[in-house]
């Protein structure tokens, strides 16, 4: 089970990972979540500096596609202001939602990664499936109450991890 919660790559935030380091890892599509990864927690304002990365990932020819728990309204709203498709009411780590998402890309699992900044959804359920998973740091310290709960399991993981020399 541990296998399943640790990412192939750590980034501090999504917008230190260039397009070239997808493309070199034979990645064509890209599954990225809303909450604490593209936007704050409940948001749905981008950072202008997100919205660049998102186009410079676009302009290189990377499929990509918003993946979130989120209802749809304010998932759709991002997802409309960036033009990209998107899956709401997720219910991660379930793979059904992950394997729409790719559907909408026109990719395959091999060629497929996510981004996420939690361990026990976003790389989870990738791994559950064999994409390319990297976790990232949420943008802010705000969260949904049973996120908060759920951190403090991550937490525990993590050390796990770093002791046994997984994760930096």
């Amino acid at each position: 089970m541990l296998k399943k919660l640790c990412p192939q790559v750590q980034a501090e935030s999504v917008v230190n990972l260039k397009p070239e380091f997808f493309i070199c890892q034979g990645i064509r599509g890209v599954i990225i979540d809303l909450d604490n990864t593209l936007v704050a927690w409940g948001g749905d304002s981008l950072d202008p500096q997100m919205t660049e990365w998102v186009e410079s990932m676009k302009a290189a020819g990377l499929k990509m596609c918003i993946l979130s728990n989120a209802l749809e309204n304010r998932v759709k709203k991002v997802g409309d202001s960036l033009g990209l498709p998107f899956v709401s009411r997720a219910v991660k780590p379930r793979k059904s939602p992950f394997r729409k998402a790719m559907e909408l890309m026109g990719t395959k699992p091999e060629e497929t990664a996510v981004i996420g900044d939690q361990l026990f959804t976003d790389i989870l359920g990738g791994n559950r499936l064999d994409l390319y998973t990297v976790w990232t740091t949420p943008i802010s310290d705000e969260e949904f109450v049973s996120t908060k709960a759920v951190r403090r399991l991550e937490r525990i993981v993590v050390k796990r991890f770093r002791r046994k020399g997984i994760l930096r």
